[in-house]
């Protein structure tokens, strides 16, 4: 009976021994956890005879959490008389995020408020000098036929100027494109004008043809 206890504690003994649990966290996106135990226990019984039990168990444990958001700032304009225009963007991976903002000008807005001031000062081919930088307004208004002021000229002085000096026009690419898509137009006009023409003068030579054919000629007497 007294070696029968002894063997059982030498048993409970080696199983918490030789037991043995590891387990790693690591902070971040990826979390992993690895551990495990191995139980030995040997039985010895009074005949002589013994058993040998060994058990090990291991697991491994990769837990993705969610990675946080990457803000993109607010790009704000302090003052009600400021032409500038806020972006911002952002990008979020597990391992890295970045986000920033940038402010922009607003050249349309400067003119207008430009224009404005001009204006409100009397100063009113000036104002429309400014907004004429604008190749919408510059064609607009050779559109409506009051062409945009071209160094203090106005009017048709100002068409012929703009004519001459092309080049400094603001919508000079549109202008060009335009200008061939008239002349394209143009030469089918002009084509099929001569068509027309051409067939006037073959139905002419026609008639003439049929009427000379008709003539009834007397011989002398």
């Amino acid at each position: 009976m007294k070696t029968l206890l002894i063997t059982l504690l030498f048993t409970i003994y080696s199983m918490f021994a030789f037991a043995d649990t590891t387990q790693n966290n690591t902070s971040g996106s990826n979390t992993n956890i690895s551990g495990g135990y191995t139980s030995s226990a040997t039985n010895t019984y009074q005949s002589g005879s013994s058993n040998n039990t060994t058990t090990t168990n291991n697991s491994t444990s990769n837990i993705k959490s969610a990675p946080p958001t990457a803000a993109a700032p607010n790009v704000t304009n302090s003052g009600s008389d400021v032409c500038l225009a806020g972006a911002s963007a952002g990008i979020q991976t597990f391992g890295v995020g970045v986000s920033g903002g940038k402010s922009f000008r607003d050249k349309n807005c400067e003119r207008i408020k430009l224009s404005r001031e001009l204006n409100t000062l009397g100063m009113k081919v000036a104002a429309v000098a400014i907004l004429c930088q604008d190749e919408r307004v510059f064609f607009a208004m050779e559109q409506a036929g009051t062409p945009c002021p071209f160094e203090g000229k106005i009017g048709k002085e100002a068409k012929a100027a703009w004519q001459k000096y092309d080049k400094l026009r603001p919508d000079y690419d549109q202008y060009v494109q335009n200008l061939k898509i008239i002349e394209k137009k143009n030469k089918e006009e002009e084509k099929q004008i001569t068509k027309e023409l051409d067939k006037m003068d073959m139905d002419k030579e026609r008639h003439d043809i049929k009427v000379k054919q008709n003539i009834d000629w007397e011989s002398p007497k």
